[in-house]
């Protein structure tokens, strides 16, 4: 076993939140499932990642209850469940030493939010010398707002703004800027494809 796929922060805070109505893919637990199964019978490791910040009184809060995975999705017996409170996997938990341990050298990422804690971790795992996959479609995020915007906008005003970043473009931009330089970009389908027996 020398790979690992990191499933990054596909839990129920973010379809607590009113901004999860404008989500780039509201089904990704299901491409992350594809994956988790195509990992499995590679005998690759899974680590799933929850993101959690304690007394923010808010989703990501433990508190409230919604700092668990997807119900779509399910962990199996001894797969390691880690809590970070930073952007990436590295920095607050002991992934790079679980990763040491198992000998992993090339990982696998996908989760949400495409450019942020999925981009963020991709990027510190190809400082940290490992080969990194980073599964755009089994990525997700939103529309993000112009910086000088009001804090607080309805959906409706986010996506009505001329100057908001339109989820796709936020996912295409994250493509060209890791690409050659941080992971190699794949598709579920093409992963899939790869593993597939040969004629």
């Amino acid at each position: 076993m020398t790979r690992a796929l990191i499933v990054i922060d596909v839990q129920e805070s973010f379809r607590a939140r009113p901004l999860w109505e404008t989500i780039s893919d509201p089904k990704i637990a299901d491409k992350v499932n594809r994956l988790v199964r195509l990992a499995r019978e590679a005998g690759d490791l899974v680590v799933w990642v929850l993101h959690s910040e304690p007394g923010s009184a808010d989703v990501f809060d433990p508190a409230l209850g919604h700092v668990r995975l997807m119900e779509e999705l399910e962990r199996a017996d001894g797969e390691p469940l880690i809590h970070k409170t930073s952007h990436n996997a590295f920095t607050t938990t002991n992934l790079q030493q679980l990763l040491t341990e198992h000998g992993i050298r090339e990982l696998t990422v996908c989760g949400i939010r495409t450019e942020q804690c999925v981009e963020t971790t991709a990027r510190v795992a190809s400082d940290l010398g490992y080969g990194v996959t980073f599964v755009v479609d089994a990525t997700a995020t939103n529309p993000i707002p112009h910086r000088d915007a009001p804090a607080g906008l309805s959906n409706a005003e986010l996506l009505a703004d001329p100057r908001t970043l339109p989820a796709d473009e936020v996912v295409r931009r994250t493509e060209y800027a890791l690409a050659g330089r941080f992971a190699t970009i794949a598709t579920v389908a093409g992963l899939e494809a790869a593993a597939r027996p040969r004629a």
